[in-house]
Parts: structure tokens; C-alpha cells; sequence
């Protein structure tokens, strides 16, 4: 690692950091805003802001590969990394539709499925990762079967834990500099860079977007960085450990399809900002989140910053856990 690998990781950061206030601005003034409903007055809030944080990644992302071809002069890789590119612009241009002209029109579930099917085509084409599993060699079956259903269901079940101010920023935080961390340590450190891109771009957003929220990320943002993580896992050949580390959103898409994906994950407020459980049953993290809160804390108030902490809390604990299960695979396989 050279201090000037760094640059692209700076840029993401500075990007998106210093393009966030414009964004903000332009989005009331257009009256691109969204209710934030786990507050008493429900104040507009500007949405789809993880448009600046997809900015700083590409940006940087490209940074990284001018480096590479000026500095380093090499071109290992450029073809994966350019792959990488074209899935998340895809995935980020099917979410700003889906956020913003799926207000009026909707993006129907067959539509975006097959919208997602085509952001995973890149990936198919160069026919990218091992296509051996679990010691099974899965052939054809891997680029047209298990990509796709990848870049489908991370894109599609990372918007499902959301809702709550901060919440998705810090979940793409964790989890991304979590791969980051295994990509290094298993030798491809170009992964790490790219990864770390979009973990320096999420950083300052969260400035904006942790509580109280003054921009919310959209689904241009949760599809994208649900994108990621399944590329990352795709091209690292790290499937299992980013599967592993995905378990919360397992756990949200059932209870999701437990209310037939029809209960939302917002909390019913009170008048002095506390939540309560909206539901008489629990249709995500979040209203398990928010019943475990009220039954070990005293005063019995429940607060929305608390139910993010408690989620990502959850979080960090798998995380730690697949470190201890994989720890032999993953320093096997260090470069």
C-alpha cells in the first residue's frame, strides 16, 4: 500500500461531503422532499441525497484507476473495476426511477427485478468470480443463475431495513469496511480501494443523514450499496462470509414477507418524540428493535436514534461472528 492510494478514498469523501448541502438546497427548492414520519411534526426532509454519495464513489473509483494507469502503469483489473462501474451506475439509475418517478408512475416488482436482472449483465458477460461453491462446481449455473439472484437480492433486501434517520448510511458503513478489511487481508487490495471509496463517500453522508436527518438517501443510495456488496462478494469470491454478514436483512425479508410485504417499518410516534410499536406483531428489525428497548429500559421510552444504534449493534455482533467462523478461510486464502 502506497499514501497515494489514498487520494481516491480522500475524493469520495470530499465529493460528496461538499456536493450534499447543494443537493439539499436544489431538492427543496424543486420540492424533492419526503415526510420524515418517525418525528412528531414530520418535517420535509430532502430525498434521494445518496445521488452525491454514488458521485464521490465513481469519481474516486475512477481516481483509483487513473492512478493505476499513470503511476503504477498497469492495467490489471481495469477490466473488473469498469465492470464494477457499469453494474452500480445501472443499479443507482433503476433506484433514482424507482425513488423519484415511482412516486407517480411505480415501479411494479416484476419491473424492477428485471430491471436489477439487466444491472447484473456486466458481471455475466465477463463470466466474473469461481464458479466453485462449497466444493460443487456450478458451471454456466453461476454466471446466469447465482449472479444475477445476487445483484437482485442484495439490491432488492437492503432497502428493506430502512426508514430511520441514519440507519442504511451506517449499515453500508459497517458492512462495506467489513469486506474491505477481508478483501485486503486475501490479497486484493484493488477490491479494498474501490470498497473503501464508497465507505469514505457513505462517512459524509452521514453527516447529513444521522438524526435529525437533513437529507434521506433514497433508494438510488440502498440499491446501490446493496449492488456493491454483492460485486464485492462476487469478485473477491467471498459469497459466503458476505451472505453471512447479510443475515439481518434475511431476518427483515421474512418478517417483510411475514406482512406480505404490505407493514411498513415506521414507528406510531408520541407527542414527546418517543416511538411505539405500530403494529400488534413484529414486521421488522425495527419493531423488534423498538420492543426490546421497551422492555429493558426503565422509563419504557423508546427513542429512533436508539432503535439505529440497537440495529447496527446487531449488526457488528454477525459481523464479529463471521470473522471468528471464516477466520481460517480468510487468512488461507491471504495474499
Amino acid at each position: 500500500m502506497e499514501i497515494i492510494l489514498l487520494i481516491p478514498i480522500f475524493l469520495g469523501f470530499v465529493i460528496s461531503l461538499f456536493s450534499i448541502p447543494f443537493w439539499i438546497r436544489k431538492a427543496k427548492k424543486f420540492g424533492l422532499v419526503g415526510k420524515d414520519v418517525n418525528k412528531v411534526d414530520k418535517e420535509d426532509v430532502a430525498e434521494a441525497g445518496g445521488i452525491c454519495v454514488v458521485i464521490g464513489f465513481i469519481i474516486g473509483v475512477l481516481s483509483y484507476v487513473a492512478i493505476k494507469t499513470f503511476y503504477f502503469k498497469t492495467n490489471e483489473n481495469l477490466i473488473e473495476i469498469f465492470v464494477l462501474l457499469s453494474t452500480i451506475l445501472m443499479v443507482c439509475f433503476i433506484g433514482f426511477i424507482d425513488g423519484i418517478l415511482g412516486w407517480k408512475i411505480g415501479l411494479n416488482r416484476k419491473t424492477r427485478i428485471l430491471f436489477l436482472f439487466f444491472a447484473s449483465i456486466p458481471l455475466i458477460v465477463i463470466n466474473a468470480g469461481e464458479a466453485r461453491m462449497m466444493g460443487i462446481e456450478l458451471g454456466l449455473l453461476f454466471p446466469l443463475v447465482i449472479i444475477p439472484l445476487g445483484i437482485i437480492g442484495a439490491s432488492a433486501t437492503f432497502n428493506f431495513l430502512a426508514g430511520y434517520n441514519g440507519l442504511e448510511t451506517g449499515q453500508g458503513i459497517i458492512i462495506l469496511s467489513s469486506l474491505s478489511i477481508i478483501t485486503f487481508i486475501m490479497g486484493n487490495t484493488w477490491l479494498s480501494i474501490i470498497t473503501l471509496c464508497m465507505v469514505s463517500s457513505l462517512i459524509s453522508f452521514y453527516v447529513f443523514n444521522k438524526y435529525p436527518a437533513k437529507v434521506f438517501p433514497g433508494d438510488v443510495l440502498t440499491y446501490s450499496v446493496g449492488a456493491l456488496i454483492a460485486v464485492i462478494a462476487i469478485l473477491g469470491n467471498v459469497e459466503k462470509i458476505a451472505v453471512f454478514f447479510f443475515i439481518p436483512y434475511i431476518i427483515e425479508t421474512g418478517l417483510k414477507i411475514r406482512g406480505k410485504l404490505k407493514k411498513e417499518s415506521f414507528a406510531k410516534v408520541n407527542e414527546d418524540g418517543s416511538l411505539e410499536m405500530p403494529y400488534g406483531k413484529i414486521y421488522g428489525l425495527e419493531h423488534l428493535a423498538i420492543y426490546i428497548l421497551k422492555k429493558i429500559k426503565p422509563n419504557k421510552k423508546v427513542y429512533e436514534r436508539e432503535v439505529v444504534y440497537l440495529i447496527n449493534g446487531f449488526q457488528i455482533l454477525i459481523i464479529v461472528a463471521g470473522f471468528l467462523i471464516f477466520k481460517e478461510g480468510i487468512f488461507a486464502n491471504a495474499g
